[in-house]
């Protein structure tokens, strides 16, 4: 967190938090939330503003009650999450960085969804891999040993104990096992809140 917030936090303590103006969609793209935005459900304005998105991306966290926000000076911005409180791009150097630029620390699990959504979790943290990364991912997919072909894959998304196949996914020199998971579970499998409000 910047120190100026920090700063701006201990001299004014009770302005009022702002719910619904901020999104994070499945790309990690921030999106700007106006009222017209809110009232229609729509995604919002994509935040192109390079300074604007890195103030946020360095500010943004996780409250107690497992609702993510961006730390705006004094207020509190909440994030209506589209997919993931956050969301892993590969990288050549790194292996993946997060929509906020930082390294994605060494995986504890894997998942992948019946509608082929591959999520990585580090510890407590959990990102789903940007689609536009998913073909490289899948490639390191593997069922007993080999590579997992296509039919494969949609058994096993399907129903993984009827494919009745071990997925495995490498990456770093390990072999991770992936867990199935419906997309419909992911919210409630990883305790984070989708579109904060006021009580």
């Amino acid at each position: 967190m910047d120190e100026v917030v920090r700063q701006a936090m201990q001299k004014w303590p009770n302005v009022p938090h702002c719910y619904g103006w901020l999104a994070l969609d499945a790309r990690g793209n921030w999106r700007m939330r106006d009222e017209r935005a809110q009232t229609l459900g729509m995604p919002g304005d994509k935040i192109a503003h390079t300074a604007l998105l890195s103030f946020i991306n360095r500010n943004y966290a996780c409250d107690e009650l497992q609702r993510w926000y961006f730390q705006n000076g004094p207020q509190r911005v909440y994030v209506d999450i589209e997919l993931t409180p956050c969301i892993a791009r590969t990288d050549p150097t790194h292996g993946f960085l997060l929509h906020t630029g930082v390294p994605l620390p060494a995986l504890s699990a894997v998942y992948l969804t019946d509608n082929g959504r591959l999520l990585l979790v580090a510890d407590t943290l959990v990102a789903a891999v940007d689609d536009r990364d998913m073909a490289g991912c899948l490639a390191a997919l593997h069922i007993n040993g080999s590579n997992a072909g296509d039919e494969q894959l949609l058994a096993w998304m399907a129903d993984p104990v009827a494919a009745g196949t071990a997925l495995t996914w490498r990456h770093a020199g390990q072999e991770i096992p992936v867990q199935h998971l419906r997309d419909d579970e992911i919210t409630r499998q990883f305790q984070f809140v989708t579109q904060p409000r006021a009580a």
